[in-house]
């Protein structure tokens, strides 16, 4: 009975497939068919699924950019998303990755297959579920993807390269650390800071700077701020250490309040 509340949207511009997914599911899950990214936008407006498949190759907007715009959306960003194409270039499935998928299955496939690998990702998602929560926000790509990569096993991350759009995020996901760059275009770290430190839930919540530069004013206005910093190139090792002293003392500090 628990596998009949969750909640599947299948997308795919091909009418025969979109009917063969649906028939595989449909004994397991409530399936909600999409023949295009936009019929999937319209179909969320309504419906938040448990998890979204997703085939590349969509006349319109194709699976990539669709990706890329639940990802953006606090609204989405929590949704697994799982590509099935008939696509399997090593370039295509590091894309999907790269974009935020959580796996890649490869047309024609199995029933087996598929319920297969959507039974992971729900078992995974209650692991998820337990880890700690942290933001990462810089306006630079490759350095979200690394801290991403870097933190993602142990903690629950999500990256924003739009630093405006945090009070948005926040309406939605409660942080347990913040990763903040300091220079960024129209709010920089420290702006941001104030922004953060004004939401009830986040008056004391840690925050770590990113930054490539270590000088003498910036680590003091960090200071300043009761926040720590760590230099860019990232050492991943000083990374982890930073994090997890920083939600000890957290975690440790809310307990206590409690007292």
């Amino acid at each position: 009975m628990e596998r009949f509340q969750k909640k599947i949207i299948a997308v795919d511009d091909v009418n025969f497939f979109l009917l063969s997914i649906t028939q595989k599911l449909q004994d397991h899950y409530k399936v909600y068919p999409a023949q295009s990214a936009e019929v999937l936008f319209e179909i969320l407006k309504t419906i938040k699924p448990d998890l979204i498949l997703l085939d590349i190759n969509m006349v319109g907007i194709n699976g990539f950019e669709t990706i890329e715009r639940l990802k953006s959306n606090p609204q989405f960003v929590d949704i697994p998303v799982i590509f099935l194409s008939s696509r399997n270039d090593n370039s295509d499935i590091l894309n999907a990755f790269s974009l935020g998928a959580v796996d890649f299955l490869t047309k024609p496939f199995s029933t087996e297959k598929l319920l297969s690998k959507i039974e992971k990702q729900f078992d995974l998602n209650l692991l998820e579920k337990n880890k700690p929560v942290i933001l990462a926000v810089d306006d630079c790509p490759s350095i979200l993807k690394s801290v991403n990569q870097t933190l993602r096993k142990r903690y629950k991350v999500y990256t924003l390269s739009e630093p405006e759009k945090t009070e948005v995020f926040l309406s939605t996901i409660t942080p347990d650390l913040f990763l903040l760059d300091f220079k960024m275009p129209i709010l920089n770290g420290f702006e941001l800071v104030s922004i953060i430190r004004d939401h009830p839930a986040h008056e004391t919540t840690p925050v770590i700077f990113l930054t490539s530069e270590a000088t003498v004013d910036n680590i003091s206005a960090a200071i300043h701020y009761n926040c720590d910093f760590a230099v860019k190139p990232i050492d991943k090792v000083v990374l982890h250490k930073k994090i997890a002293k920083h939600l000890a003392d957290f975690m440790f500090s809310n307990i206590y309040d409690r007292i």
